[in-house]
């Protein structure tokens, strides 16, 4: 454990349970938009979200379905890909959709 794990472990076992409630709201909301199969890098598909250990962006896997490819297609199409990674992408696509439309449309343009 890192000193800054352990110092916030002190300080969690010196609060009430009201101030610890406050503390885990504030944290579960830090990570509620989280999609852990899923990253944002400026280096990779100039930042564009992308599958993890991949450079497939969400935007493509997210086309490829709107022109009517099956996900068994896709992950024939990807091997790096599993099923969970296409779970991923589409609860991704849920949650920022006019983002990923908007990629989708500057890519169509290109």
């Amino acid at each position: 454990m890192t000193a800054l794990l352990e110092q916030v472990g002190e300080m969690i076992g010196k609060m009430n349970r009201s101030e610890k409630a406050q503390v885990l709201q504030w944290v579960v909301s830090d990570l509620g938009d989280a999609f852990p199969g899923i990253e944002s890098r400026p280096d990779v598909c100039g930042g564009d979200p992308c599958v993890v250990r991949t450079r497939i962006p969400v935007w493509t896997l997210v086309q490829a379905r709107h022109l009517g490819v099956t996900e068994s297609d896709l992950l024939k199409a990807y091997p790096a890909l599993n099923a969970e990674d296409l779970a991923e992408a589409w609860a991704y696509y849920r949650t920022h959709r006019a983002d990923i439309e908007a990629q989708i449309s500057v890519n169509e343009q290109a």
